[in-house]
């Protein structure tokens, strides 16, 4: 791989690994999916389309060799939890076309002509599929919803975003000792987090403290993306960046609560 399209990439990957995450639904498939990628890249560079621009075009690879690749699951030698189990079976009534075009348009900020681009499908195809991804989601998930935010116009904006979807808010809690209360008082069944809380501490710290004694799907947003997405260690598999669409909102609600798993948090 040449230099130039290494350094126009670096910066792209913690955010396919990111997806790739979401649509495999472990860190471990995920991220081998990702090198995989990018030892074809490696192999032969002239195999990326960049008439889109490097973004479009690497995802579009990435499509490429995701419907053309077979990569064992995380834990398939049957010690997969029983939230991955109930993830696999839940994918297996969903078309993967559906999910892939929800994450891209929403999670990953594609537009439905680039996400169209992407999966090599026309917009209106996209768009159908969008629908029929979110339908088969929420007709699945239905949830109580602890929020760790320590801004009023935002957690006002999460709590009307959860609340459109059907679920319901339990508390919203501004410091990390009153998130761990809140869990411990009404176990959640999805957390939204925020990083930097109003007192000092830490959503990070928060969220640690209620997995330890729960198993909970958790959806970190935040302005401080370059704090999880280390590449160092476990790193969440949802993860929404401030100032956030609330379809992109909506969109990892639907995805978090689909997997009903907890996610790794960074240490």
């Amino acid at each position: 791989m040449s230099t130039s399209l290494s350094q126009d990439i670096a910066p792209l990957l913690p955010y396919l690994r990111r997806y790739a995450r979401a649509l495999a639904g472990s860190q471990k498939s995920g991220d081998a999916y990702v090198r995989a990628c990018l030892q074809a890249l490696v192999g032969d560079h002239t195999i990326i389309d960049r008439d889109g621009g490097v973004k479009i075009g690497l995802y579009r690879l990435f499509h490429v060799l995701w419907n053309a690749t077979v990569i064992p699951p995380a834990d398939a030698d049957g010690s997969a939890s029983i939230f991955e189990q109930t993830a696999q079976e839940r994918l297996s009534t969903m078309a993967p076309e559906s999910r892939q075009t929800l994450l891209l348009s929403t999670l990953e900020g594609f537009s439905i002509a680039e996400t169209a681009r992407i999966i090599d499908k026309s917009p209106d195809e996209v768009s159908k599929l969008i629908k029929q991804a979110i339908e088969e989601i929420d007709r699945q998930t239905k949830t109580d919803v602890l929020i760790i935010e320590d801004e009023p116009l935002i957690s006002m904006d999460l709590t009307q975003i959860v609340e459109s979807l059907g679920h319901s808010v339990t508390q919203v809690a501004r410091t990390a000792s009153e998130a761990i209360a809140a869990a411990k008082s009404h176990t959640p069944g999805l957390v939204l987090a925020d990083i930097q809380l109003a007192d000092g501490s830490s959503g990070i710290d928060a969220v640690k403290d209620i997995l330890a004694n729960m198993s909970v799907p958790v959806i970190f947003i935040t302005s401080f993306p370059e704090r999880l997405l280390t590449g160092e260690r476990p790193e969440p598999t949802f993860l929404i960046t401030k100032p956030f669409n609330p379809n992109t909102v909506k969109a990892g609600i639907s995805q978090a609560l689909f997997f009903k798993g907890s996610n790794a948090v960074a240490a």
